[in-house]
């Protein structure tokens, strides 16, 4: 197992309160040793103006599960995980359903991790979109020193 402690779904699900994943319906509904899953409706809150799942909610996707994946992987007590990088090819139209988004490791290095979301229709299991997130793992309070420094110039 990949993971700094062990999280479960109920822990994952409490990170849904009032943030994007709430907003868009993503639903955590799996933990294994070394990916997590989520789904994502196809519907008004994830469609674009023409109907089919929109390539910003897919990137949503990818981008909640990677984030809190290298979460996962780290001391939250001393360390924050933060996206860099983000990019997304879209493969197949969807207007109906469910996706869900299979996230693994392709690097967990101490400074820099990089995560794969695997996003398939539930329906059929065919493959929507695949994308890749660069995530820098940055000490506690290296933020908040940041925007003070900025503030203060």
């Amino acid at each position: 197992m990949i993971w700094f402690k062990d999280y479960t779904l109920e822990m994952l699900e409490g990170l849904r309160n009032a943030n994007m994943g709430t907003h868009i319906g993503l639903e955590f509904v799996d933990v294994g040793p070394d990916y997590i899953k989520a789904t994502m409706p196809v519907d008004q809150r994830t469609t674009q103006p023409f109907g089919i799942l929109h390539g910003g909610a897919n990137c949503v996707l990818s981008e909640t599960l990677g984030s809190v994946a290298a979460w996962m992987t780290i001391n939250p007590d001393t360390h924050r995980a933060v996206g860099l990088e983000i990019n997304c090819n879209h493969i197949r139209a969807v207007t109906e359903g469910h996706v869900i988004g299979t996230c693994k490791p392709l690097h967990t290095g101490r400074r820099t991790q990089v995560w794969q979301t695997d996003i398939t229709e539930e329906a059929t299991g065919k493959r929507v979109a695949i994308s890749r997130l660069t995530v820098a793992i940055i000490e506690q309070g290296t933020l908040s020193t940041q925007k003070e420094a900025v503030l203060l110039a």
